[in-house]
Protein backbone atom coordinates (compact mmCIF):
# COMPACT_ATOMS: atom_id res chain seq x y z
CA UNK A 1 0.00 0.00 0.00
CA UNK A 2 1.23 3.75 -0.91
CA UNK A 3 2.53 5.24 2.14
CA UNK A 4 2.04 9.02 0.66
CA UNK A 5 -1.43 10.89 1.18
CA UNK A 6 -1.17 12.40 -2.19
CA UNK A 7 -4.95 12.56 -3.48
CA UNK A 8 -5.57 10.56 -7.32
CA UNK A 9 -7.75 13.05 -9.35
CA UNK A 10 -10.98 11.63 -10.53
CA UNK A 11 -12.16 12.25 -13.76
CA UNK A 12 -13.85 15.76 -14.54
CA UNK A 13 -17.49 16.15 -14.13
CA UNK A 14 -19.01 18.74 -16.64
CA UNK A 15 -20.08 21.73 -15.28
CA UNK A 16 -18.84 20.83 -11.80
CA UNK A 17 -19.29 23.87 -9.28
CA UNK A 18 -15.74 24.88 -7.72
CA UNK A 19 -15.46 22.96 -4.32
CA UNK A 20 -17.86 19.91 -5.40
CA UNK A 21 -15.34 17.51 -6.66
CA UNK A 22 -14.99 13.84 -5.96
CA UNK A 23 -11.85 12.94 -3.93
CA UNK A 24 -10.16 9.62 -3.32
CA UNK A 25 -6.76 9.41 -1.13
CA UNK A 26 -4.46 6.33 -0.49
CA UNK A 27 -4.03 4.04 2.19
CA UNK A 28 -0.42 3.88 4.47
CA UNK A 29 0.60 1.45 6.79
CA UNK A 30 -1.59 2.59 9.31
CA UNK A 31 -4.87 1.69 7.33
CA UNK A 32 -3.44 -1.76 7.13
CA UNK A 33 -4.96 -2.51 4.32
CA UNK A 34 -8.76 -1.03 4.66
CA UNK A 35 -10.51 1.27 2.54
CA UNK A 36 -13.65 3.93 3.46
CA UNK A 37 -15.82 4.55 1.00
CA UNK A 38 -17.61 7.84 1.94
CA UNK A 39 -20.87 8.72 0.33
CA UNK A 40 -22.43 12.16 0.33
CA UNK A 41 -26.06 13.21 0.82
CA UNK A 42 -29.55 14.02 -1.37
CA UNK A 43 -28.27 17.57 -3.55
CA UNK A 44 -25.45 17.84 -1.98
CA UNK A 45 -21.55 17.29 -2.74
CA UNK A 46 -18.62 15.70 -1.11
CA UNK A 47 -17.43 18.68 0.25
CA UNK A 48 -19.56 17.84 3.23
CA UNK A 49 -17.29 14.68 3.74
CA UNK A 50 -13.59 16.09 2.78
CA UNK A 51 -12.91 17.00 6.37
CA UNK A 52 -13.73 13.53 7.46
CA UNK A 53 -12.18 11.77 4.45
CA UNK A 54 -8.82 13.53 5.25
CA UNK A 55 -8.95 12.64 8.99
CA UNK A 56 -9.37 9.10 8.02
CA UNK A 57 -6.87 9.12 5.28
CA UNK A 58 -4.36 10.72 7.83
CA UNK A 59 -4.44 7.69 10.17
CA UNK A 60 -3.54 5.59 6.98
CA UNK A 61 -6.93 4.25 5.26
CA UNK A 62 -7.90 4.09 1.82
CA UNK A 63 -10.36 6.63 1.24
CA UNK A 64 -12.81 7.08 -2.09
CA UNK A 65 -15.78 10.17 -2.16
CA UNK A 66 -17.94 9.34 -5.44
CA UNK A 67 -19.97 12.25 -6.88
CA UNK A 68 -23.56 11.46 -7.30
CA UNK A 69 -24.82 11.75 -10.61
CA UNK A 70 -26.86 14.69 -10.78
CA UNK A 71 -25.30 16.32 -8.17
CA UNK A 72 -22.86 18.88 -7.70
CA UNK A 73 -23.67 20.88 -10.87
CA UNK A 74 -27.06 22.47 -11.21
CA UNK A 75 -30.34 21.19 -9.44
CA UNK A 76 -31.74 20.61 -12.80
CA UNK A 77 -29.55 17.75 -13.02
CA UNK A 78 -30.39 15.99 -9.84
CA UNK A 79 -34.28 15.36 -11.53
CA UNK A 80 -33.27 13.88 -15.06
CA UNK A 81 -30.90 10.57 -12.45
CA UNK A 82 -32.31 8.33 -10.56
CA UNK A 83 -31.79 6.00 -7.60
CA UNK A 84 -30.59 3.10 -9.94
CA UNK A 85 -27.67 5.73 -11.09
CA UNK A 86 -26.71 6.75 -7.39
CA UNK A 87 -26.70 3.50 -6.49
CA UNK A 88 -24.15 2.52 -9.35
CA UNK A 89 -22.08 5.00 -8.84
CA UNK A 90 -21.20 4.12 -4.92
CA UNK A 91 -21.08 0.22 -6.30
CA UNK A 92 -18.23 1.28 -8.63
CA UNK A 93 -16.42 3.14 -5.74
CA UNK A 94 -16.75 0.22 -3.67
CA UNK A 95 -15.38 -2.05 -6.58
CA UNK A 96 -12.48 0.35 -7.00
CA UNK A 97 -11.57 0.50 -3.19
CA UNK A 98 -11.81 -3.47 -2.92
CA UNK A 99 -9.34 -3.41 -5.68
CA UNK A 100 -6.62 -2.07 -3.76
CA UNK A 101 -8.07 -3.07 -0.24
CA UNK A 102 -8.24 -5.90 1.51
CA UNK A 103 -11.68 -4.98 2.88
CA UNK A 104 -14.12 -1.65 3.07
CA UNK A 105 -16.21 0.21 5.09
CA UNK A 106 -18.49 1.81 3.53
CA UNK A 107 -19.67 5.41 5.45
CA UNK A 108 -22.46 7.94 4.40
CA UNK A 109 -24.41 11.38 5.48
CA UNK A 110 -27.92 11.33 4.96
CA UNK A 111 -29.10 9.57 1.97
CA UNK A 112 -25.09 8.32 1.48
CA UNK A 113 -26.31 6.53 4.37
CA UNK A 114 -29.18 5.16 2.91
CA UNK A 115 -26.63 4.06 -0.01
CA UNK A 116 -24.61 2.69 1.95
CA UNK A 117 -27.36 0.39 3.76
CA UNK A 118 -28.50 -0.53 0.31
CA UNK A 119 -24.67 -1.65 -0.81
CA UNK A 120 -24.65 -3.79 3.00
CA UNK A 121 -28.05 -5.05 1.55
CA UNK A 122 -26.99 -5.95 -2.06
CA UNK A 123 -23.39 -7.15 -1.47
CA UNK A 124 -23.07 -8.04 2.10
CA UNK A 125 -20.05 -10.00 1.73
CA UNK A 126 -18.31 -6.90 0.05
CA UNK A 127 -18.97 -4.58 3.13
CA UNK A 128 -16.99 -4.93 6.41
CA UNK A 129 -18.37 -2.11 8.49
CA UNK A 130 -20.91 1.02 8.25
CA UNK A 131 -20.66 4.33 9.65
CA UNK A 132 -23.48 6.58 9.15
CA UNK A 133 -24.17 10.04 10.23
CA UNK A 134 -27.87 11.09 10.11
CA UNK A 135 -29.26 8.28 7.52
CA UNK A 136 -32.16 8.77 6.01
CA UNK A 137 -35.34 6.04 5.74
CA UNK A 138 -38.32 7.99 5.82
CA UNK A 139 -39.92 11.16 6.45
CA UNK A 140 -42.88 11.92 8.78
CA UNK A 141 -43.42 15.49 7.29
CA UNK A 142 -46.93 16.16 6.80
CA UNK A 143 -45.74 18.32 3.54
CA UNK A 144 -44.00 14.92 2.05
CA UNK A 145 -47.67 14.12 1.67
CA UNK A 146 -47.78 16.51 -1.19
CA UNK A 147 -44.66 15.90 -3.09
CA UNK A 148 -46.51 13.32 -5.85
CA UNK A 149 -48.02 15.74 -6.73
CA UNK A 150 -45.89 19.08 -6.40
CA UNK A 151 -42.79 16.96 -8.73
CA UNK A 152 -46.07 17.01 -11.49
CA UNK A 153 -46.52 20.71 -11.15
CA UNK A 154 -42.96 22.00 -10.27
CA UNK A 155 -39.61 20.76 -10.83
CA UNK A 156 -37.95 22.55 -7.40
CA UNK A 157 -38.81 23.01 -3.89
CA UNK A 158 -37.39 24.70 -0.56
CA UNK A 159 -33.90 23.36 -0.25
CA UNK A 160 -32.80 21.33 2.64
CA UNK A 161 -28.98 21.99 2.63
CA UNK A 162 -27.16 23.63 5.04
CA UNK A 163 -28.15 22.52 8.38
CA UNK A 164 -25.88 23.46 10.23
CA UNK A 165 -25.20 24.69 13.96
CA UNK A 166 -21.80 26.37 13.47
CA UNK A 167 -21.48 29.69 12.88
CA UNK A 168 -19.83 31.09 9.68
CA UNK A 169 -19.58 27.13 7.69
CA UNK A 170 -21.98 26.62 4.90
CA UNK A 171 -22.51 23.22 2.92
CA UNK A 172 -22.27 23.60 -0.63
CA UNK A 173 -25.87 22.03 -1.75
CA UNK A 174 -28.03 23.12 -4.13
CA UNK A 175 -30.65 25.79 -3.69
CA UNK A 176 -33.72 24.36 -4.66
CA UNK A 177 -35.38 20.90 -3.73
CA UNK A 178 -35.40 19.03 -6.91
CA UNK A 179 -38.97 17.54 -6.87
CA UNK A 180 -38.84 15.01 -9.24
CA UNK A 181 -35.46 13.54 -7.88
CA UNK A 182 -37.08 13.75 -4.44
CA UNK A 183 -39.85 10.72 -5.70
CA UNK A 184 -36.38 8.38 -7.12
CA UNK A 185 -35.44 9.08 -3.26
CA UNK A 186 -38.28 7.80 -1.86
CA UNK A 187 -38.26 4.85 -3.96
CA UNK A 188 -34.67 4.13 -2.72
CA UNK A 189 -36.06 4.50 1.06
CA UNK A 190 -38.97 1.79 0.14
CA UNK A 191 -36.29 -0.45 -1.28
CA UNK A 192 -33.72 -0.04 1.36
CA UNK A 193 -36.42 -0.44 4.42
CA UNK A 194 -37.94 -3.94 2.74
CA UNK A 195 -34.52 -5.21 2.97
CA UNK A 196 -32.86 -3.97 6.50
CA UNK A 197 -32.81 -7.76 7.52
CA UNK A 198 -30.31 -8.30 4.97
CA UNK A 199 -27.91 -5.98 6.52
CA UNK A 200 -25.85 -8.05 8.80
CA UNK A 201 -22.22 -5.61 8.68
CA UNK A 202 -21.56 -4.25 12.52
CA UNK A 203 -22.88 -0.61 12.11
CA UNK A 204 -22.44 2.66 13.92
CA UNK A 205 -25.12 5.49 13.49
CA UNK A 206 -24.13 9.15 14.87
CA UNK A 207 -27.76 10.72 14.97
CA UNK A 208 -28.16 14.30 15.95
CA UNK A 209 -29.93 15.11 18.58
CA UNK A 210 -31.52 17.84 17.11
CA UNK A 211 -31.72 17.96 13.05
CA UNK A 212 -34.09 19.67 10.97
CA UNK A 213 -33.69 17.93 7.72
CA UNK A 214 -33.73 13.75 9.25
CA UNK A 215 -36.76 12.52 11.87
CA UNK A 216 -35.38 10.30 14.49
CA UNK A 217 -37.43 7.74 13.45
CA UNK A 218 -35.16 6.90 10.66
CA UNK A 219 -32.74 5.52 13.12
CA UNK A 220 -35.29 3.77 14.79
CA UNK A 221 -36.58 1.95 12.49
CA UNK A 222 -32.68 1.28 11.36
CA UNK A 223 -32.08 0.18 14.46
CA UNK A 224 -35.01 -2.16 14.63
CA UNK A 225 -34.89 -3.79 10.81
CA UNK A 226 -31.38 -4.99 11.00
CA UNK A 227 -29.97 -8.33 11.53
CA UNK A 228 -26.39 -6.78 12.61
CA UNK A 229 -25.51 -8.41 16.12
CA UNK A 230 -22.75 -5.38 16.74
CA UNK A 231 -25.09 -1.91 16.28
CA UNK A 232 -24.03 0.98 17.79
CA UNK A 233 -26.19 4.62 18.26
CA UNK A 234 -23.68 7.73 18.99
CA UNK A 235 -26.12 10.63 20.17
CA UNK A 236 -24.50 14.37 18.69
CA UNK A 237 -25.20 16.72 21.27
CA UNK A 238 -23.88 20.23 19.68
CA UNK A 239 -24.81 19.47 15.42
CA UNK A 240 -27.73 19.51 13.32
CA UNK A 241 -28.09 17.78 9.82
CA UNK A 242 -24.71 17.92 8.44
CA UNK A 243 -22.72 17.06 11.34
CA UNK A 244 -19.91 16.01 8.87
CA UNK A 245 -19.12 20.09 9.16
CA UNK A 246 -20.68 21.05 12.07
CA UNK A 247 -19.35 21.33 16.24
CA UNK A 248 -19.57 17.20 16.61
CA UNK A 249 -17.40 17.13 13.26
CA UNK A 250 -14.41 16.12 15.32
CA UNK A 251 -15.69 13.42 17.16
CA UNK A 252 -17.08 11.74 14.59
CA UNK A 253 -13.72 11.56 13.32
CA UNK A 254 -12.08 10.27 16.07
CA UNK A 255 -14.69 7.84 16.95
CA UNK A 256 -14.94 6.01 13.53
CA UNK A 257 -11.45 5.79 13.43
CA UNK A 258 -11.28 3.79 16.72
CA UNK A 259 -14.58 1.85 15.48
CA UNK A 260 -12.95 0.59 12.68
CA UNK A 261 -10.24 -0.48 14.28
CA UNK A 262 -11.93 -2.40 16.65
CA UNK A 263 -13.80 -4.05 14.61
CA UNK A 264 -11.96 -4.42 11.53
CA UNK A 265 -8.81 -5.63 12.62
CA UNK A 266 -5.88 -5.48 10.42
CA UNK A 267 -3.88 -8.83 8.60
CA UNK A 268 -1.37 -9.64 10.82
CA UNK A 269 -4.36 -9.86 13.58
CA UNK A 270 -6.39 -12.09 11.40
CA UNK A 271 -4.48 -14.27 9.80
Amino acid sequence: MPDDSVPTVPAPVSGLLPGAEPFAFPGGPAGAGTGVLLVHGFTGSPSSLRPWGEHLAAEGFAVRAPLLPGHGTRWQDCNLTTEDDWLGAVSRGLDELAAECDRVVVAGLSMGGTLALRLAELRPDDVAGLVLVNPSLLTQRLDAKLLPLLARVTPSWAPIGNDVKKPGVTELAYPRLPTRAVLALRRLWAATRADLGRVRAPLLVFRSVTDHVVEPASVRVLLAGVASTDATEVLLEDSYHVATLDNDAPAICRGSVDWIRARVPALDERT
